[in-house]
């Protein structure tokens, strides 16, 4: 059972290489400040080290933001920016088509 601290319980989406009880034992604002390659918790404000641009036919990503930046930048912020300039597929808000 998890109490107000968010412990009792792990909050990984995936397959976490943090030890069971001790994911348990955790607050959740510890494991959500570890390495989603660590313990993915699917917390979008975190930077993933991927980029989550569209790949075209060629292999490269749909984006004119460097691609070191865009593993390091979080996907929330990479979602945020116009599909124009980084293409993640998004089609609400600033990324509806304009024609």
């Amino acid at each position: 059972m998890e109490n107000e601290r968010g412990q009792g319980v792990s909050h990984a989406v995936n397959d976490s290489k943090v030890p069971s009880k001790v994911q348990e034992a955790a607050p959740v604002g510890l494991e959500k400040k570890l390495p989603e390659n660590v313990h993915p918790t699917g917390d979008v404000n975190q930077s993933t080290k991927v980029s989550h641009a569209l790949t075209k036919e060629n292999g490269k990503t749909a984006s004119v933001v460097p691609h070191k930046l865009q593993e390091v930048l979080p996907e929330k912020v990479e979602r945020v920016v116009p599909n124009a300039l980084h293409d993640t597929g998004d089609e609400g808000g600033l990324h509806r088509s304009h024609n």
